[in-house]
């Protein structure tokens, strides 16, 4: 998939499942021998092609493409039940090369549910907590950047309703990734100039194949005559001027993923936010899922984004904390940080755990 909304090209693997995309990659016929069926072998020499002409460094996407062949002349992977044999080629790719978003899956159905769009088919909460944590203290703990007019509305109206805060913390020690939306919701209020956060790229073949989820959006900026197709991401400041001096506090861990860390590292690099936990996930690239056939699809990364100061981006490392402490440990810390007793801290700490995992997926 090379979605028409930026947020879908973002992983959200680190939940365990992911919903449907709206569209796909582009798939040309595999350059292996496999069945034109719904096999798993099938699926491989699919897969194998678009790693080699998509991913974001080709010569790791032909390394790719490789091993998946290689398993598919083996028989490695038509020997499995599907579910099995999903995990093989995951094993076969990380082993190769790993990426904090390359993997292969295979589809599930809808989850009924009410509310937005993302929280009925997301297998968790999203805006989890949005609210006063204490007085002039604001928190709020959100699981996921989705693409959801609901949801970007919800955390619009969080941002006006705590523009009196001293202080805002935003909990993302459980944040599974997404997209820019609610970023662009939150940002505006807490800059005094536009600003430049980050660097996203990818390849002109690829831009022109697939198109540009960010195309549209509008605190992207396309730069002129680069190698790379490249944008950048940019703050705007709104005219409410209240929240200009809040204090920031960013919670995180090795669970924080892909947006979460584009939105860390943008507060981190430009002195807005105080870290508060242990380094993030180190899920960098983006892109976007390929429905394969035998109902399996994969996340075929195709782009990076990186600190426009230094080039660097944070796949494998994750982005490193100001202070760092373990990620249950976060949030008192934040608040003692606030001048909270250390009673006091715990207290509400305790009273505000994450109710998903903070420990770092195993890739």
């Amino acid at each position: 998939m090379f979605s028409s909304r930026y947020c879908e090209w973002f992983a959200l693997l680190l939940a365990g499942t992911l919903a449907p995309a709206s569209e796909s990659l582009a798939a040309e016929p595999a350059a292996c021998a496999a069945p034109a069926d719904q096999s798993a072998d099938a699926a491989a020499c699919e897969l194998a092609a678009l790693l080699e002409r998509q991913f974001i460094y080709p010569e790791q996407g032909a390394r790719y493409a490789a091993v998946l062949r290689e398993g598919v002349a083996a028989g490695r992977y038509a020997a499995l039940d599907k579910a099995a044999a999903a995990e093989a080629m995951t094993h076969d790719l990380q082993t190769t090369a790993p990426d904090g978003h390359l993997s292969v899956r295979l589809r599930e159905p809808d989850k009924p549910g009410g509310g937005s769009q993302a929280e009925a088919k997301a297998p968790f909460p999203i805006l989890e907590e949005a609210d006063w944590i204490a007085p002039g203290i604001a928190y709020m703990r959100i699981n996921e950047f989705p693409y959801d007019p609901a949801i970007t509305a919800r955390v619009a109206q969080f941002m006006a309703d705590h523009a009196d805060a001293r202080a805002l913390i935003f909990d993302l020690r459980t944040h599974h990734g997404g997209g820019v939306e609610q970023m662009d919701a939150i940002l505006p209020w807490l800059f005094a100039e536009p600003t430049r956060l980050v660097t996203m790229e990818t390849s002109w073949d690829v831009e022109r194949e697939l198109g540009s989820p960010v195309a549209d959006v509008a605190s992207m900026t396309l730069l002129g005559d680069t190698a790379m197709a490249r944008r950048e991401h940019w703050v705007t400041p709104n005219a409410d001027t209240r929240l200009r001096d809040a204090r920031v506090y960013l919670l995180t861990s090795g669970r924080t993923a892909s947006a979460a860390e584009h939105f860390a590292l943008a507060l981190k690099r430009t002195g807005r936010a105080t870290l508060v936990g242990a380094a993030t996930a180190g899920a960098n690239h983006f892109g976007g899922q390929a429905d394969l056939p035998g109902g399996f699809f994969a996340f075929i990364p195709v782009g990076r984004t990186f600190d426009p100061d230094t080039g660097e981006d944070w796949e494998g490392d994750g982005v490193a904390p100001d202070i760092a402490v373990a990620p249950e440990l976060a949030l008192e810390r934040a608040l003692t940080e606030l001048g909270f007793a250390p009673e006091e801290a715990k207290r509400l700490s305790d009273a505000h755990k994450p109710t998903l995992t903070m420990e770092r997926r195993k890739r």
